[in-house]
């Protein structure tokens, strides 16, 4: 029988950040970035099935049924809460399962900038994390969200709207209210549109993913609120640009007006493997000086990246100023070997046959 949470427990043990459940496959780990088989027996497409049909609740499997997908959270108790997402492919059903450490990260501990700090201190604005699916952006906003509750002297009211609910929080200096897609709330356009009259001073929005959304986030940020949030772009001014063409062509000059004015900072964010095993983040740092407000309300976004080369000192810099500073020194590997040095094997799992 598949005991879905000893698979889960090993991948915690193993540090890998997701554990995939196919039919017919053994289960598959992914540790800094490489996909890696454990140590298992094939797992029957049908046995599979109603294991993972097993730790749905009523809504979750109601919307299976519905969909054929469903994103919720897991939790095994003292070890980790897992964000998963469960699916149909040709063989049955399979299951994606996504770790998120107990434990709430710090800037310290994920050797962030003291920059990050700062993006936590606008009084108002949108803040922006983008990268691709899997390089940490909602770590990272779960780092500055502790950070304001924790470790800054800050009184403030923080919702967060997330799917599904990934860290938790405690209210320390902050009053702190965490939304779920799909069990406390029917979409992020409307726990938003909610939030503007529950009297947040941060919202945290697990993604800008509709042109709705989009639309209440930019009215959020211009109406006094800080909303901290994600996207899936791979540089600041790619991010500007999205938000942009999400509009019908009559509203985009209105939009780039509400971007230069309420835009606070574009953080994006990349993994890469460290010499001794383990990765770190690089990122992309722009901070909505006035001279980028100008170029993104004159549609002039693609200045915008000499802007961030030149402007150092006030803490932005590109991916590749950041990558050739962590080359320097010795912090990551050089990038052309990041996909093709494989980690030494640890115990309990091997490497997948070559094809």
């Amino acid at each position: 029988m598949i005991d879905i949470n000893s698979l889960l427990t090993k991948a915690v043990e193993l540090n890998a950040s997701d554990l995939h459940l196919s039919p017919d496959e053994a289960p598959i780990v992914r540790i800094d970035g490489d996909l890696k088989r454990l140590d298992h027996p094939k797992m029957p497409a049908k046995e599979l099935k109603e294991v993972l049909i097993g730790i749905l609740g009523e809504t979750q499997l109601a919307i299976f049924k519905d969909k054929m997908e469903v994103d919720f959270s897991y939790v095994i108790p003292n070890v980790a809460r897992f964000r998963v997402n469960i699916f149909v492919q040709h063989k049955g059903a399979a299951g994606a399962f996504r770790v998120i450490p107990l434990a709430l990260p710090t800037f310290e501990k994920l050797e962030l900038p003291e920059i990050f700090k700062d993006l936590c201190n606008f009084p108002n604005g949108l803040v922006i994390i983008t990268g691709p699916t899997g390089s940490g952006k909602s770590t990272t906003l779960a780092t500055m969200i502790n950070y304001v509750n924790k470790e800054s002297n800050k009184r403030k009211h923080i919702i967060t709207i997330e799917d599904p609910i990934e860290f938790i929080y405690e209210s320390g200096n902050c009053l702190i209210q965490q939304r779920e897609l799909g069990t406390e709330t029917q979409s992020f356009s409307n726990a938003l549109r909610a939030a503007l009259r529950e009297d947040p001073d941060i919202i945290l929005l697990g993604e800008m993913r509709d042109l709705e959304t989009i639309q209440l986030a930019l009215t959020a940020a211009e109406t006094g609120h800080l909303v901290l949030t994600t996207m899936h772009t791979n540089s600041a001014a790619k991010s500007v640009d999205r938000i942009i063409d999400a509009f019908p062509a009559g509203e985009k000059e209105m939009i780039r007006v509400m971007m230069a004015e309420s835009l606070q900072a574009v953080v994006a964010q990349s993994l890469l493997k460290r010499p001794k095993g383990g990765r770190l983040a690089a990122h992309e740092i722009m901070i909505c000086i006035p001279a980028i407000r100008n170029l993104i309300r004159e549609h002039k976004v693609p200045q915008i990246y000499s802007i961030i080369q030149t402007h150092q000192s006030l803490g932005m810099h590109t991916m590749e100023q950041h990558v050739a500073d962590l080359l320097r020194h010795r912090q990551i590997l050089p990038p052309e070997t990041q996909t093709t040095i494989k980690p030494k094997p640890k115990a309990g799992i091997r490497p997948p046959p070559a094809e």
